[in-house]
């Protein structure tokens, strides 16, 4: 099977299985279904064909009404748009579902940027014992967070599971039962999930599939490439922010993030004796089986008791664990031996914490906390301050903070606000001691400008939490444009700090700097964004090394490439010398968690994809060195389409455009976060306070990408022009980096689909806006094509494209309902029509026709 092509093996176990299922959905056994199930595909060709015709989708909606339907009162059509809303969600599903179980057989699990395929290139190159090296020191980190991407709720999530299993098995009887129960299962929110039900719901993925993947991943490693030596190294680890994200999250409380710590907590105790209790089933030995006994009964009483004073500790169920191995290999043949060396392992990879729980906030928010406890412990008359700390230059005010001493009372505050700030640095220290160290070992600065930034919160951490014992690793996180050409002076005036060099020394000098790719692209556009923080990790780099740092770098990704997703990996693996590599850290996300480890096939080769991307980096990265002559023109295309992207931005119909012709406003009332959709409470639209979220999503949801691509057609015209175009393909042809941004960029415009919004086009406000878009996309599209000698966009990606054309079609008549509510939305407003029932009919199919499009797009948001 495998050596058929991947289109081949795409359409017969995916575009064929999908047919063959979505006809059981007409056979159900419920009217409306059966109804609405005949009728859809009615509807869908009425779209194909009107909007081929260029009509508009109201005329579209219209038509079909007019031609199959025409006894049916306003009322009766509005229903029947809401069941063709829920049927697409549920087709979505069983694509979804049909993708998961066909994922080992699509995807080469032994081919290249696998661990096989890695291990046997270092072999043939005589490359093993570097490999190891590597190895040893490498790690890459995945960090789930609980940004609003993921539009399925848990019991949906389950039942994705359950499908997928059940046509791994072609079980058409419990597909049928199946198919049965998604149909009855509601898909809507009623209302907004708390942040511990978003730390649930991907602690769900841990339990399931990150427990087990990462488990073999590192099996793997240890018995093919280090022959069953021990590694002292993780290699892989997760990170966690739901719970401990209080960025622009007012419902983030200290309690919540203690709450989430042990449950993360609880949950690997608990997949701990479920190991141990398989064990006990095989170690039933001489010597052995009491001892075995005994700890399952420890670790069940501690994983239903986990706040009692007499639950297993670590150092005990190792040391227990490593006793009964030296039985089993001196005195029973070492039987098992591998199955209690898993289990061990997992234990070295996740500890007694699971994930390591991250705590962001930003600046501005610490720079509040900070000045009004300065303010409350000046009038208390204590004596940590001097009295004249405010009126301090910033430099004598990060000396002073270096040099801090002191412990500050809690009760001494009434500022709600500032001691929900500082009790989560006392909670920090509590996550510690009950999940060990990496239960909670970070705290991350967003929208990091200053040194005195991180000096603010180190000295917060010592005064109420840690005193000279600082176990906290302090991550700023640079974002905008300007703050990612600063981000290495900032960097150099901390490593410069005698205290600051001290604290990092006893981390390990290492030093982590995290880099956002979302607020980047939305703030300096795709070219910009990208080769901004490039060039940031170089001087970052450069900086670290003079002061003998390791600098990890953190990379904030979303799902899309206009948030720094895609295609991940290739990022990581044409690198170059210049920046820092010995570990990959990156964001997962919504979607993308689902999507790229949803499953423990996927999970198991997009991680093996990651590790040996960061390696092969290392291994080739005198090849990936890019020239003066690329970085220049590279240099040059992301000025110009900074340029671009910047004048688009500052049109003055740029947020009315996104604020009455998109779907900006309903993200609010999804509910499927528990984040505000806004920074501000402010009634107005202005840019800054946009998440990057909804802003992209928007932009999705109109099928116009414009974060993906626009100001990349300009920068390429700029050679075209000049007759240089040359220069961009001999760019294409010696950097990864910038054959991956290309690549990316193909991929957003694949997803758009400008036919939808044409009539647009005409409109008196915004047509000659629309038109701009327009005019950059074609003019992309065709420079794209030019560059990389294609006829299509991802032509050397036929299996992705299909996938994706299938997915459009599917949600085609969804894309074209929501346009049309949208389009009556206008109609009513411009008319001041008071006729509120009607708008808010209007404004629900559109809040419910978000659900499907994002989900089916898998990372448009």
């Amino acid at each position: 099977m495998s050596t058929q092509p991947k289109l081949t093996r795409f359409n017969q176990n995916v575009l064929s299985k999908y047919r063959i299922y979505n006809s059981i959905f007409m056979t159900l056994p419920f009217d409306t279904i059966t109804k609405t199930g005949v009728l859809l595909p009615l509807f869908h060709e009425t779209c194909a064909k009107g909007f081929k015709a260029g009509d508009n989708p109201t005329t579209i909606v219209d038509t079909f009404f007019k031609k199959y339907q025409a006894r049916r009162n306003k009322e009766s059509q509005i229903n029947l748009l809401f069941r063709f809303i829920q049927y697409i969600e549920r087709q979505v599903v069983l694509f979804d579902a049909i993708e998961d179980a066909a994922f080992p057989i699509v995807n080469n699990m032994d081919g290249i940027g696998t661990l096989r395929s890695l291990k046997e290139v270092a072999s043939s190159e005589n490359k093993t014992e570097e490999l190891k090296r590597y190895l040893e020191e490498f790690k890459v980190r995945i960090v789930l967070t609980a940004h609003p991407t993921q539009f399925y709720p848990g019991s949906v999530l389950g039942i994705i599971t359950d499908l997928a299993e059940a046509i791994k098995q072609n079980d058409l009887l419990q597909i049928n039962s199946l198919l049965a129960q998604l149909g009855k299962t509601p898909f809507f929110k009623h209302e907004k999930p708390t942040p511990y039900d978003e730390a649930v719901s991907l602690i769900w993925y841990l339990e399931n599939v990150f427990y087990k993947s990462f488990g073999e991943v590192y099996d793997y490693i240890q018995q093919n490439i280090f022959d069953h030596q021990l590694i002292n190294n993780e290699i892989i680890n997760i990170g966690f922010w739901p719970g401990g994200d209080r960025d622009g999250n007012p419902f983030v409380t200290p309690e919540i993030t203690l709450k989430v710590a042990k449950r993360l907590h609880q949950t690997v105790l608990k997949n701990y004796y479920r190991d141990v209790r398989s064990l006990k089933r095989k170690l039933t030995f001489k010597g052995v089986e009491e001892r075995i006994t005994a700890l399952e009964a420890k670790l069940y009483e501690s994983s239903i008791n986990i706040d009692s004073t007499d639950t297993i500790t670590l150092a005990h169920f190792v040391s227990e664990l490593e006793a009964i191995k030296k039985i089993i290999v001196t005195d029973h043949q070492s039987l098992y031996l591998n199955e209690i060396n898993s289990v061990l392992n997992k234990i070295h990879l996740f500890g007694f914490h699971f994930a390591t729980l991250d705590i962001r906030q930003d600046s501005r928010a610490h720079d509040k906390v900070f000045n009004a406890m300065v303010d409350t412990l000046l009038e208390s008359r204590s004596a940590i301050f001097p009295k004249n700390y405010h009126n301090l230059s910033e430099e004598k005010q990060v000396t002073f903070l270096s040099n801090i001493k002191g412990e500050v009372e809690l009760s001494l505050f009434k500022d709600e606000e500032v001691l929900k700030a500082l009790e989560t640095m006392k909670v920090l220290r509590e996550i510690q001691q009950i999940s060990g160290e990496r239960g909670a070992n970070r705290y991350i600065i967003s929208n990091n400008q200053s040194a005195l930034n991180v000096m603010q919160l180190y000295a917060m951490l010592k005064l109420v939490a840690f005193n000279d014992e600082l176990t906290v690793d302090i991550a700023p996180l640079f974002e905008t444009v300007t703050d990612l050409e600063n981000a290495h002076l900032v960097m150099e005036q901390l490593y410069s700090n005698k205290a600051y060099r001290a604290h990092l020394q006893k981390r390990g000098n290492k030093q982590t700097m995290m880099l956002g790719f979302s607020d980047g692209t939305k703030d300096g556009g795709y070219l910009m964004a990208n080769w901004g923080i490039f060039k940031a990790k170089e001087r970052l780099t450069k900086i670290s090394r003079k002061y003998n740092i390791t600098a990890i770098f953190f990379d904030g990704r979303g799902g899309p490439p206009a948030r720094g997703g895609g295609k991940t990996h290739q990022f990581y693996a044409s690198l170059g010398p210049t920046i820092e590599d010995k570990e990959i850290q990156l964001t997962i996300q919504g979607q993308t968690i689902s999507s790229n480890f949803g499953t423990l096939e996927s999970s198991q080769y997009n991680l093996e994809q990651l590790i040996s991307s960061g390696i092969f980096n290392k291994l080739n990265e005198t090849h990936l060195r890019m020239s003066s002559e690329d970085k220049k023109v590279m240099d040059t295309l992301a000025k110009i389409s900074y340029k671009s992207y910047a004048d688009f931005k500052n049109h003055p119909k740029f947020l009315s455009y996104l604020e009455k012709m998109s779907t900006l406003q309903y993200y609010a009332k999804t509910n499927i976060g528990s984040r505000p959709s806004k920074r501000s409470k402010s009634e107005e639209l202005i840019f800054s306070d946009l998440r990057a979220i909804p802003f992209v999503g928007s932009w999705s949801q109109l099928k116009q990408n414009v974060p993906g691509f626009f100001g990349v057609g300009k920068a390429l015209q700029y050679y075209e022009d000049k007759g240089e175009f040359k220069k961009v393909k001999q760019l294409y042809k010696n950097s990864a980096f910038f054959k991956t941004l290309v690549e990316n960029s193909m991929m957003s415009m694949s997803k758009s689909f400008f036919d939808l919004t044409k009539y647009m086009a005409n409109d008196p406000e915004f047509g000659e806006f629309w038109n701009i878009i327009y005019h950059e996309f074609t003019n992309t599209k065709r420079l794209l094509l030019k560059l990389a000698g294609y006829k299509e966009l991802m032509e050397n990606e036929p299996a992705g494209k299909a996938s994706i054309n299938i997915r459009e079609s599917i949600v085609l008549p969804l894309l074209t309902i929501q346009q049309y509510a949208l389009m009556k939305i206008r109609e009513i407003k411009t008319q001041n029509s008071e006729d509120t029932a009607q708008l808010e009919v209007y404004e629900k199919l559109v809040t419910r026709s978000l659900f499907g499009n994002i989900n089916a797009s898998r990372n448009s948001a």
